[in-house]
């Protein structure tokens, strides 16, 4: 690590990260498990319901090719303190919500608050944690994850114990106080932080088929957690399960994806080719979302096989794009592309199933939908060859 920090200060700094990662996708994830609350007050249909999803992950898709600008102009502290101000203030409101709208408003605000803040902590933890760098990173992003589980398995069960929806939604902006506080007790440590460096810009990959190819990887992965996300309560609700059942069976399948997230990068990281790893979670997501179809009253097991698929993939889909640029900018760069591009992929996917669940009246073909996304992620990771990395950013390169 960083010789000039004491190790307090790493520690500090790490508990800091830890956190402020934890606030990262409450905003989202709650919202899935109280649903069925929220529209027995305010009635709405699935398709708008999927807005509270889409806008989001739309916004951190957009806001993260924003994020380079504005840590220029602030720096990495200021932005990361003023974009989880914005996280906390928009999860506050919601305590007064009085309209799907305010809904939707407070998840734009929240989504561009997280994109700021996706955008700048890598950077931040690869500048102050050097060789350590990976081991942080993926201890930062277990986080994430861990607060996604923590929201949808406490959602439901704090809005029938307060008797408040609002409540539910609401009260994770206490987790936002923490990281603020935890994340300005680090202030005399990263003032001075310098911002990331201009590196290539990430548009620029749009002109070679492999920076696509990487985008929707992430991008199709993206779209599997997300709708899972969105629907997966409200399927076993229509079921007949009750609502902190069924937000509880949500939690366990973020849990799944934390143990995924943490293992499966420490796997791949063994092999120079990851495709093992790789084609091993993307048949575990087939099965998950064909067993949903197929017999849904396994539901713990197959959100077992999701979680472990998707936790896998999410975090080696950008690993896998890093190992395509040797350059330390470059490869932020391409990875900036990824996660632009798959982000604003992924936003629209709630919204296609919330569309095919109004028309058919079940979630049940938004599932099979998913078998096939999981059939072509399969078949993508079996084309990530690192023999052949090295020309796939050649001038005018066709390599796909």
């Amino acid at each position: 690590m960083n010789s000039s920090l004491r190790p307090v200060s790493q520690l500090g700094l790490i508990l800091a990260l830890l956190v402020l990662a934890l606030t990262l996708r409450p905003s989202m994830a709650a919202i899935g498990p109280v649903l069925p609350f929220i529209q027995q007050e305010l009635p709405f249909s699935f398709s708008l319901a999927s807005l509270l999803t889409m806008l989001p992950v739309l916004a951190m898709g957009l806001g993260i090719l924003c994020a380079h600008y504005f840590a220029q102009k602030l720096g990495p502290y200021l932005l990361i303190f003023w974009a989880a101000a914005a996280i906390g203030l928009a999860t506050l409101i919601r305590l007064w919500s009085a309209s799907v709208w305010d809904l939707i408003l407070t998840a734009v605000v929240s989504g561009l608050g997280i994109a700021m803040v996706q955008a700048v902590a890598p950077a931040v933890i690869k500048q102050r944690f050097a060789s350590h760098a990976a081991l942080v990173m993926g201890w930062y992003i277990s986080a994430i994850i861990a607060g996604a589980a923590l929201a949808a398995s406490l959602s439901a069960y704090l809005a029938e114990a307060l008797q408040s929806w609002r409540l539910a939604l609401g009260g994770w902006a206490l987790l936002s106080v923490l990281a603020l506080l935890a994340w300005f007790s680090q202030r005399s440590g990263l003032r001075q932080l310098a911002a990331p460096g201009s590196g290539q810009n990430p548009l620029g990959y749009r002109k070679y088929r492999r920076g696509w190819t990487l985008a929707w990887f992430f991008g199709l992965v993206t779209c599997a957690f997300t709708c899972v996300l969105a629907w997966l309560p409200a399927y076993y609700v229509e079921l007949g399960w009750p609502e902190p059942k069924a937000g509880l069976l949500l939690g366990f399948m973020i849990s799944m994806e934390v143990l995924s997230g943490i293992v499966s990068p420490m796997l791949a990281s063994r092999l120079y080719d990851r495709r093992p790893v790789l084609l091993a979670l993307a048949l575990l997501m087939l099965a998950g979302f064909a067993g949903l179809v197929l017999w849904p009253a396994a539901a713990w097991l197959w959100a077992a096989l999701l979680g472990l698929g998707i936790g896998g993939l999410f975090p080696l889909s950008l690993i896998v794009a890093m190992d395509h640029r040797k350059d330390a900018q470059q490869a932020a760069s391409l990875t900036a592309f990824v996660q632009a591009v798959g982000y604003t992929l992924a936003a629209f996917s709630p919204l296609v199933a919330g569309l095919i669940r109004d028309l058919t009246q079940s979630f049940s073909l938004s599932w099979l939908v998913l078998a096939l996304v999981s059939l072509l992620v399969l078949w993508m990771a079996g084309r990530f060859n690192p023999a052949g990395y090295a020309d796939c950013f050649a001038a005018k390169s066709s390599v796909t």
